[in-house]
């Protein structure tokens, strides 16, 4: 009589096959899903956001605020609240309120979904994804963004440079997005675009340093997850500005550039009007205010999104 359904089954060995099977199933049971890095980045998002987005005002405003109007980013912060109210630390909040939410969950939602899929066509064999795996998964991701960030970061930057009624050109987003739509249609919204990318290419030293400091902490401490999260991510952001800061510059220079009558014909052209009007310190002008904001915003960014991924095993 036959004892493999009901009862006891006869024990046997096990092969080497049926290991390799159980291995497979293990490791797709603890597969987070590929919509998952996608709902946690918008926590990301409102998280950076909140925290970081006066000290991204000031930023942009001593990138292009022609010489002598601020003695410097405290100058900035106390000529912005006194001229025009601490509201103004949020002016052009509106399109990050939506975009970083949108931007952070394209960007960690495709970055999950890169490490994934760098891992089984690139490295099948590691146990786990190596650093120049994170690396490439990170400037992919990069990539990927930069084509919902370009419209929504071109918006905020030309609203953050309005400083009273004599500048002031838009309303609001959406008045901004119309006229850069009926000025030189769609391309007017995406202004800036090759920019952001070049941009964003140095993701591959965010991701890359924030797997070297997150394994640094599982190792020589005793911090819980949550708290790698916070440090890794803090740490890492500040790595990503020292190095991707000076292309942001020249990003900044493009976006709040005449739609209609541009100064820069090309990258390299705004590149150039940045050393030609300001030295090489205005690559780095505007530096403090973001080098500050880059820890507390992504720190508590990545916090968010590792506490979201978690609640998904």
């Amino acid at each position: 009589m036959s004892t493999g359904i009901i009862g006891k089954t006869p024990t046997r060995p096990t092969s080497g096959n049926e290991h390799e099977v159980s291995k497979v199933q293990k490791e797709c049971k603890n597969q987070l899903p590929g919509y998952a890095g996608f709902i946690a980045g918008i926590f990301s998002g409102v998280a950076k956001l909140a925290v970081g987005h006066p000290f991204d005002t000031i930023k942009v405003r001593l990138q292009t605020a022609e010489a002598g109007r601020f003695n410097g980013a405290f100058d900035c912060v106390r000529k912005t609240i006194s001229n025009e109210g601490f509201r103004a630390l949020y002016k052009g909040a509106s399109p990050p309120l939506v975009g970083w939410m949108v931007m952070d969950s394209v960007m960690l939602g495709s970055l999950h979904n890169y490490r994934r899929c760098v891992k089984d066509y690139m490295y099948p064999h590691e146990s786990k994804l190596t650093l120049t795996g994170h690396c490439i998964a990170g400037m992919l991701a990069g990539w990927t963004v930069s084509f919902v960030a370009a419209p929504i970061e071109n918006i905020k930057a030309r609203l953050q440079i309005q400083y009273d009624a004599k500048t002031k050109l838009y309303t609001g987003p959406i008045d901004c997005a119309a006229k850069l739509v009926q000025q030189n249609g769609i391309a007017g919204l995406y202004k800036g675009l090759f920019s952001t990318m070049i941009f964003r290419s140095n993701f591959v030293f965010w991701w890359g340093s924030y797997e070297v400091f997150t394994q640094a902490f599982k190792k020589h401490t005793q911090l819980s997850n949550p708290a790698i999260n916070f440090w890794a991510g803090g740490l890492s952001a500040s790595v990503f500005w020292i190095t991707a800061y000076p292309s942001d510059v020249v990003k900044q220079y493009i976006m709040t550039d005449s739609v209609t009558s541009p100064k820069y014909q090309s990258w390299w052209s705004a590149c150039k009007a940045v050393y030609q009007t300001k030295g090489w310190g205005g690559y780095w002008r505007g530096f403090t205010p973001s080098f500050i904001r880059s820890f507390p915003a992504n720190a508590a960014a990545l916090a968010a999104f590792e506490a979201v991924l978690r609640t998904f095993h």
